[in-house]
């Protein structure tokens, strides 16, 4: 007889397992835990597991369960990590699970621990039944962070399945598209000197305001050639996130360093924007007398989009009555649907909930959410 907890219990021990992943090494934290619960839960259920430890990331693992067999089938996949989270901010206890006015209060509640809950209470309507495909709950690392975990997927080749839906917080949309995300650094190494001449240096600061110009100028013209009427802001945006340089007025600046974040419409191409960028640089530095180094902060999330005509957006759209749409934030799902698979995202919760103090998932979010998720295992998989 199965002993897979109750889908309260399921939530109440994920959101009391913390998982925070975050690019702040004394923040970040193991997923195990995690990931040993699910793999208990879903191997008493008869799902086939595997743990995946992600090389050069020691505590940290992916979960790939299996129901079945067969080249088609069904990925339902979350992430098991959370943001980092500010106790002090909270009304409630953020790893304790807590009912309140018909909403469930818990870090990850939402975002995406709920979903990971949701979709083994779905699976269990299955197992006593032989499967034509298989079923895969795949449950990813460090999303929060770097989305090592979906690279190391990618990389690796599996889980492989016809279909994949990203459980993250949509309202129970379909999403169909997302804008990429890339956050890049530019370090100006120039010559400090006495600020009472200005030829004893050649001044960091005075070389990024060149730069910043520069920036502006690119995120104008790709704003004026790129458009995409389906999202709510239709261009790309390129946000100066933070600048730091110099450490006294009466010193030229040897240093400056600028962090900002590019956010590029599905169709663009990363690559051709980084080198876009090297290029208005180059003359700067040459002009300045100063060193321009270019770097990744954090490795790219590539624009997603799947076509609206495709099997499973048009299941998704029926089953939910929503027509498929687009969000700002970005997910796994290009890493999935570069290993074949027909991808959405969606699940329940909104992300407004996400990232911020008092995470809860919405309690009518939850019944709705089994439902759909039994129609589709039932429709690709049965």
């Amino acid at each position: 007889m199965s002993t897979v907890p109750s889908l309260l219990t399921m939530l109440t021990e994920l959101i009391g397992t913390p998982s925070v992943s975050c690019t702040a090494p004394h923040l970040d934290q193991s997923n195990l835990g995690v990931i040993h619960k699910l793999e208990a839960w879903l191997s008493d259920l008869g799902f086939s597991t595997e743990i995946m430890p992600l090389p050069g990331h020691e505590g940290k693992a992916n979960l790939i369960a299996t129901l079945g067999s067969g080249p088609g089938g069904l990925v339902l996949s979350g992430h098991t990590d959370t943001v980092p989270y500010n106790a002090e901010r909270w009304n409630t206890d953020p790893f304790k699970l807590t009912e309140k006015d018909n909403r469930f209060y818990g870090l990850g509640s939402c975002d995406m621990k709920g979903f990971i809950a949701i979709a083994i209470e779905a699976a269990k309507h299955f197992t006593d039944q032989p499967l034509q495909q298989p079923l895969i709950i795949l449950a990813t690392a460090d999303e929060e962070s770097s989305m090592d975990g979906a690279r190391a997927l990618a990389e690796a080749g599996y889980p492989k399945a016809r279909y994949a839906v990203i459980g993250e917080p949509t309202g129970l949309k379909p999403i169909h598209m997302h804008k990429g995300m890339m956050m890049e650094g530019i370090k100006i190494t120039g010559k400090a000197g006495h600020s009472s001449d200005p030829s004893l240096g050649n001044n960091a600061l005075e070389a990024m305001h060149s730069v910043l110009g520069e920036l502006i100028s690119f995120r104008q013209e790709l704003q004026q050639n790129y458009q995409n009427s389906a999202f709510q802001v239709t261009v790309p945006t390129l946000n100066l996130g933070c600048i730091h340089g110099g450490d006294n007025p009466n010193r030229i600046c040897g240093s400056c360093d600028l962090e900002y974040d590019l956010r590029p419409l599905p169709g663009m191409d990363i690559d051709t924007l980084r080198e876009g960028i090297n290029q208005r640089l180059q003359p700067v530095a040459e002009r300045f007398g100063v060193t321009i180094n270019n770097q990744r902060l954090f490795p790219e999330i590539l624009p997603f989009q799947n076509d609206k005509q495709s099997e499973l957006v048009r299941c998704a759209e029926q089953l939910t009555g929503h027509t498929a749409s687009t969000v700002a934030f970005g997910t796994e799902a290009p890493f999935l649907q570069a290993l074949g698979m027909d991808t959405i995202v969606m699940g329940p919760g909104s992300i407004n909930q996400a990232h911020q103090p008092d995470e809860y998932l919405a309690m009518d979010q939850i019944r709705p959410t089994v439902d759909i998720l039994r129609q589709l295992i039932g429709k690709y998989c049965l």
